[in-house]
């Protein structure tokens, strides 16, 4: 792998993570019909890009994440301190809800982790991923056209946190975005636009360091090329640059409920990737 294909894939998943156009379903179709990346080292640089778009999460939500971290700390120490007999329960507040949210939310995952190695073999199935996009076109393409949801952190379920959770863990395969997946749920139950993002980005972050944690070992079993390494920190750099970029459109088209204008990008790669997988291969 050189320079150039390490920053152009850099720039797909720092772009396509957040936007909902699925970076796994790009990183795909860039790598099955172009070559962009050489099969032996691809699961560590994968491993290095996620990395990157966390980052981005991390220095755009950063006020978020310290309040949350606080709140957690805080959850955690009135669980164990003793109470006076006939105390009721503090309430939590919208923080302590978008926590335990979060943790409700992330628990689909688990549910698809037994069958991940069934799912990565879909990355070589290019007809797959480009059905993938379109179905991934659709969801957003209705998801901009209903009514403006009204609940933010304190209204918003632990059955809406639950649907959007399975809305993100079905989401692993390649194809389907993440983001635009659990974003379309969040709108779909009447979450605020902009709350539907927050959340699902935040979301994303025990979801990416669960997949980079599981992943990492396995990368390290099939060996690292440190002669890459320049290569593959270049790449994750310009991951995270591109990332925070990207969320900021993400939070601006999403306001202006212009999300669903995605639908006809994902429509079009969708279909050129059945078409060309058909003709060429």
């Amino acid at each position: 792998m050189n320079f150039l294909s390490s920053i152009f894939l850099g720039l797909v998943q720092g772009i396509a993570e957040f936007l909902p156009i699925s970076s796994s379903g790009h990183l795909s179709l860039f790598q099955h019909f172009f070559g962009m990346s050489d099969p032996e080292s691809s699961m560590f640089f994968n491993v290095l890009l996620h990395l990157g778009t966390l980052i981005a999460i991390f220095v755009y939500y950063w006020k978020d994440i310290v309040a949350l971290f606080k709140e957690l700390i805080l959850i955690i120490k009135n669980l164990f301190s003793k109470k006076e007999k006939g105390e009721k329960p503090q309430r939590l507040s919208p923080r302590g809800r978008m926590i335990v949210m979060i943790i409700v939310a992330t628990l689909p995952l688990f549910v698809v982790y037994p069958i991940k190695d069934q799912v990565e073999k879909l990355y070589g199935n290019t007809v797959f991923v480009g059905f993938a996009l379109l179905v991934t076109g659709t969801l957003l393409f209705f998801s901009d056209r209903i009514a403006k949801g009204k609940k933010a952190a304190r209204s918003t379920t632990m059955v809406d946190a639950l649907l959007i959770g399975v809305g993100q863990a079905v989401a692993v395969v390649p194809g389907l975005s993440r983001s635009g997946t659990s974003i379309s749920v969040g709108m779909m139950r009447g979450l605020k636009r902009k709350f539907a993002v927050r959340f699902s980005f935040l979301l994303s972050i025990p979801a990416v360091l669960g997949a980079n944690i599981v992943s990492i070992g396995d990368a390290v079993k099939e060996g690292i090329d440190v002669s890459l390494l320049p290569a593959y920190i270049v790449g994750t750099i310009v991951a995270a640059v591109s990332g925070y970029f990207a969320i900021r459109l993400v939070n601006l088209l999403a306001d202006k409920g212009k999300f669903g204008n995605f639908a006809y990008y994902c429509w079009g790669i969708g279909a050129a990737a059945i078409v060309a997988t058909l003709i060429f291969h």
